[in-house]
């Protein structure tokens, strides 16, 4: 089983970038925790686009959509901003016949306190055994797109 992995930014992507501790979405980490944590399936990482996912717009979402859709893999694991990923996944739900699994986090891969490699992890699991459909994997649950939403308070997803 491949299983491919798509970024289009975020959190997770973010990397450090001036004095005044603004930061910018940089190259995907996903290659880099996959090779850290010695993974032995087969994957490919692919990026999409660098952006935030606050700055996603309706044609960005397009986009990601025909690239998984066109894509020969069944198994689909998008990194992805938080702050919107329900609105990609609800969009991505047109596609039939793959396993697509969201995940991101709520600091950079390159922080060390970061929740990045634990969601990265909870997505592989997920895409290899669930049956085909959308899904989130965030905080260690796995959600379908229309019963989640982020709690900003509380910097989690949750079940609605």
């Amino acid at each position: 089983m491949k299983i491919k992995f798509f970024a289009v930014g975020g959190t997770i992507d973010k990397v450090y970038f001036d004095q005044k501790s603004t930061y910018k979405v940089g190259e995907p980490g996903v290659h880099d925790i996959l090779k850290e944590a010695n993974v032995t399936f087969e994957y490919e990482c692919e990026s999409i686009m660098h952006k935030d996912s606050l700055d996603m717009t309706r044609k960005d979402r397009k986009v990601v959509h025909d690239r998984i859709k066109a894509d020969g893999n069944r198994y689909i694991i998008v990194t992805h901003g938080t702050d919107t990923m329900v609105e990609t996944a609800r969009v991505l739900q047109a596609i039939p016949d793959k396993v697509i699994v969201l995940t991101g986090s709520m600091q950079p891969a390159r922080f060390k306190a970061s929740d990045a490699e634990f969601n990265i992890g909870t997505a592989v699991a997920a895409v290899q055994t669930l049956p085909p459909g959308v899904y989130i994997a965030m905080n260690g649950q796995i959600f379908e797109p229309g019963k989640v939403k982020k709690n900003w308070e509380q910097n989690r997803f949750e079940e609605i």
